[in-house]
């Protein structure tokens, strides 16, 4: 019986040194390596202090700043311990709700802005944590953050196609702006009142 059950312990041993912590050390220490920005979260600093991660979404309310998309994540949205998406269906009474919630908000914040509403305004994404908007949500908000930091309407476009980053390769994924970094810009830009 023992000459059956050792080889099989042996092997699972094996198995585990080599998998559970020989591999994972040697890839933990080769990203370090070759990327640690990447490998430690894409931490964004700003006067020397971690202010969030370029993947993970952040709340901007204040009208000063570009707001991202709403978010699922959590009871009160952005909640990184609870990613995910609302699961609901285009039927869901509370995603009716929310939807419509949403266009209320972005009219009553964007008073100025008369075209139709960009979806990534109006609905969360699959993790409710996604840091990027499309430029077109984007361009919708810049009358009001212009009007609020007391800058020229053209500039403030002008940083949102500086900050609009294009599709990988010119092929893979859409034209996308990160709102931290976008916000980061701006207040360097234009400082707030």
């Amino acid at each position: 019986m023992w000459q059956q059950i050792l080889p099989g312990l042996r092997i699972k041993l094996f198995m585990t040194l080599v998998f559970g912590v020989v591999y994972p050390l040697a890839m933990t220490g080769i990203s370090q390596l070759l990327f640690p920005y990447k490998a430690n979260g894409s931490l964004i600093l700003a006067a020397g202090k971690i202010i969030g991660s370029e993947l993970i979404g952040q709340n901007f309310s204040r009208p000063e700043y570009f707001h991202p998309r709403p978010s699922a994540a959590g009871n009160q949205g952005y909640d990184a311990t609870a990613s995910g998406g609302s699961n609901y269906g285009p039927t869901n009474r509370k995603l009716i709700d929310r939807v419509k919630a949403s266009v209320e908000a972005f009219r009553r914040e964007n008073p100025d802005y008369r075209g139709p509403i960009p979806a990534d305004l109006a609905t969360a994404s699959a993790s409710g944590l996604d840091p990027h908007i499309s430029p077109d949500s984007a361009l919708a908000q810049v009358p009001r953050v212009a009007k609020a930091r007391g800058a020229a309407l053209d500039a403030v476009y002008q940083l949102v196609e500086q900050s609009t980053q294009r599709p990988d390769f010119g092929l893979l994924g859409e034209p996308r702006v990160n709102v931290l970094r976008l916000n980061l810009a701006l207040d360097q830009a234009f400082p707030r009142r």
